[in-house]
């Protein structure tokens, strides 16, 4: 049989997808960063994003890990602050601290926005301030 003969078929050959040369997936850490901003206005979309950085924590480079640690300590210490800042608005002192902890809030995940998409780790990782 010839190569032209229309009865002859080449046997298909499945090959493995090529890694995608842009990187790993960064949405979830996008979203995670996006629910952690909306919950200054709903108050319970952090919860949402603390979820979902748990969940895809280890699945990817080392760098993109980083970043779901970071929105976790960001939703566990922002946690306490809020309690603190709520405690303390009885004396009213609180309320300039629940001001203080929504810029804290909008601070860190503008820099973890920003490292996402330099694809690096976020600065200050282990901190508990900016």
């Amino acid at each position: 049989m010839s190569a032209t003969d229309p009865i002859h078929v080449e046997p298909r050959v499945e090959r493995e997808p090529s890694p995608d040369p842009r990187g790993p997936d960064t949405t979830m850490a996008l979203v995670a960063y996006a629910l952690l901003l909306a919950n200054l206005v709903t108050g319970f979309t952090a919860v949402v994003g603390v979820v979902i950085a748990y969940v895809q924590r280890g699945k990817g480079p080392g760098w993109l890990d980083d970043h779901f640690r970071y929105q976790i300590r960001t939703f566990w210490i922002g946690l306490l602050y809020a309690v603190v800042a709520s405690v303390l608005s009885l004396i009213v002192i609180g309320l300039p601290l629940l001001l203080a902890l929504a810029v804290w809030l909008i601070i860190r995940a503008v820099k973890g926005f920003k490292a996402l998409q330099e694809r690096r780790s976020p600065d200050n990782l282990d901190g508990w301030l900016i």
